[in-house]
């Protein structure tokens, strides 16, 4: 059985109020009054208070012109794909190392690791992220390694499919899942709707789980299944790109109203998969792809406050962080000891458009 022992979470130095990130877009972007007025509204009723980033550009912290990752001012600059990637490569392995150490913490050691799978759209190379972390944690070299790339936001959970497909293979399988996205190393510096809704919502962070079949914890999530769906007809409303200038957001004010759409059906063939019943759900484990996403799906659903409390919360403190963000939900759950007999439906929603959802029960 693959159960969920543990998750935990890391986000960088740079903690950025919502206030500040929109003086910074403003003075970015160049923007008319009107313009101005209107970011400014949809910044005001985003459900984000605070975002954190790996660069210190977007609150008041940058004093100095040349102290800039991202150049203010005409004519600007602005950083290559290969000066973004130098970051990634620099600082994704530092919050992916930080996540799974504490997940690991008190349980295995990083040489008991026997599976490694790391998630992320937002930076690649080769060698990449996983082999910085067998060094950077002295993992065994013999560790079996994988890797979920340019999938989004609905990555972390084919992560879990995988971890499940391996537990249920493999003897005494200690998998270890870490999901790192720096998504504010792709600012773009033209103002379109798309690069406005990015710099709206997005953040950056990394989390760890560490799913097994040989230990046992009183705390522990059993991962009973999964079911997925494609909404071809929102293939191009949510996409991710590269560029010569980093990668390409495009994200379709229709998003919501695709999802709004699919959202019944998708939970009814999700619980019927797995051979329960919608009413034996007692926790929402939702991503919080935008605040807009979360209030039709409370209201599509009728769901309470209540169900969604965990997901709005983490938009509010972290923004949306991509691929590690339903699993910052999903440790907001699992630190929950209230509640002994839990039924978790968890969902999130990325380019295709494609929605994963999983089940796991306490």
């Amino acid at each position: 059985m693959a159960e969920i022992i543990s998750i935990a979470t890391a986000v960088p130095r740079y903690c950025h109020r919502q206030a500040d990130i929109f003086q910074f877009m403003q003075k970015s972007y160049q923007l008319s009054d009107e313009d101005t007025r209107r970011l400014k509204f949809l910044y005001d009723h985003s459900g984000i208070n605070t975002r954190y980033s790996v660069v210190p550009d977007y609150g008041n912290l940058v004093t100095e012109e040349n102290t800039r990752f991202i150049p203010v001012g005409e004519p600007a600059v602005f950083p290559s794909l290969e000066k973004r990637m130098e970051i990634y490569h620099r600082e994704s392995v530092i919050l992916s190392a930080d996540a799974i150490r504490q997940c690991i913490q008190g349980r295995i050691s990083p040489g008991q690791i026997t599976h490694l799978i790391t998630v992320s759209c937002t930076g690649m190379s080769a060698p990449g992220l996983d082999l910085q972390l067998l060094q950077e944690l002295s993992l065994s070299p013999d560790i079996f390694r994988t890797s979920v790339n340019f999938m989004g936001c609905y990555a972390a959970i084919h992560a879990l499919k995988l971890a499940k497909m391996i537990c249920d293979s493999t003897v005494n399988a200690n998998v270890v899942i870490v999901a790192t996205e720096l998504c504010t190393l792709h600012f773009q510096q033209a103002f379109t709707p798309d690069n406005a809704a990015s710099s709206l919502l997005f953040s950056d962070g990394s989390a760890a789980v560490f799913v097994s079949n040989c230990l046992v914890s009183d705390n522990a999530l059993s991962i009973r299944g999964f079911y997925s769906h494609v909404t071809s007809k929102g293939e191009k409303d949510m996409a991710w790109e590269l560029s010569s200038h980093g990668f390409l957001m495009t994200l379709s004010g229709y998003v919501p109203q695709l999802i709004q759409e699919d959202i019944n059906q998708l939970v009814e063939k999700a619980v019927s998969a797995n051979g329960i019943q919608l009413s034996e759900i007692t926790k929402w484990c939702i991503h919080p792809g935008g605040k807009r996403i979360l209030d039709l799906i409370q209201k599509q659903l009728s769901l309470s406050d209540k169900d969604l409390y965990d997901s709005r919360e983490i938009l509010y403190q972290y923004g949306n962080m991509s691929s590690p963000t339903v699993l910052f939900v999903l440790k907001k759950i699992l630190d929950q000891t209230d509640t002994i007999h839990d039924k978790i439906l968890g969902m999130a929603f990325g380019p295709g458009l494609t929605m994963e959802t999983f089940i796991a029960e306490r």
